[in-house]
């Protein structure tokens, strides 16, 4: 999922400072499961920010709507009634969010209220972790389904660097080394072989090929 983080108040408040109305929109997926852009964080904020406006007095009104995903167009549809009468969209949703809702209403001033962070999962209730950058040329199969991409301080393919001491990264002593892990879950797994298959130098041209990625599912595709 992606984790995101909220943007400080002060700055979003300087986002807004001009605007007499404004739609807060948040987004059911991932930032409400990140507890940062989901129903209540909407309704918090926005009481936050009218309760600023009041003290600086500042006249305007601030409305609230959250959506189940807002990297769809179709449910970005739904924001079309409250939209028409706001002149400023604040989306609490990931950068993919923000993007769309602008794309979908180009005549309205859309900011971003969180900061995307990472793509990650829960560890422990409140606690998210970076597991995955997106590379376009996944190498979990080898790793025993560890990323060494992620994991590893310097994203080293072939083994740990000279400054991983007693399974911990140089970077930290709470880090973990990623080749450390990596080699205890293969040892484990009786599948140490996989260690022999030296990898090439990544190639990044699948994570950044010249422009946005895009994947399409030929059979989903409805003209």
């Amino acid at each position: 999922m992606i984790v995101a983080e909220p943007k400080p108040i002060e700055e979003v408040a300087g986002f807004i400072r001009d605007r007499r109305h404004v739609l807060i929109v948040g987004c059911g997926e991932c930032v409400t499961v990140c507890q940062v852009g989901g129903e209540k964080e909407v309704e918090v904020l926005a009481s936050a920010l009218r309760i600023l406006w009041k003290k600086d007095g500042h006249e305007g009104t601030i409305d609230t709507q959250t959506i189940v995903r807002q990297c769809e167009p179709e449910y970005v549809e739904q924001l079309a009634k409250k939209i028409r009468d706001a002149d400023c969209v604040l989306s609490l949703g990931c950068g993919v969010g923000v993007q769309f809702i602008a794309e979908a209403y180009p005549d309205k001033w859309v900011v971003p209220g969180l900061n995307t962070s990472f793509g990650g999962g829960t560890v422990k209730a409140g606690i998210w972790e970076e597991r995955c950058g997106f590379c376009g040329e996944c190498v979990l199969h080898l790793t025993g389904g560890i990323c060494p991409i992620i994991r590893c301080s310097k994203s080293i393919l072939n083994g740990p660097c000279g400054g991983s001491q007693d399974g911990h990264c140089e970077i930290g002593q709470d880090i973990p080394c990623a080749w450390q892990l990596i080699y205890d879950r293969l040892k484990g797994l009786g599948r140490l072989d996989l260690l022999d298959v030296v990898q090439p130098p990544k190639n990044w041209k699948t994570a950044r090929d010249g422009g946005p990625r895009k994947f399409v599912k030929e059979e989903a595709i409805i003209e």
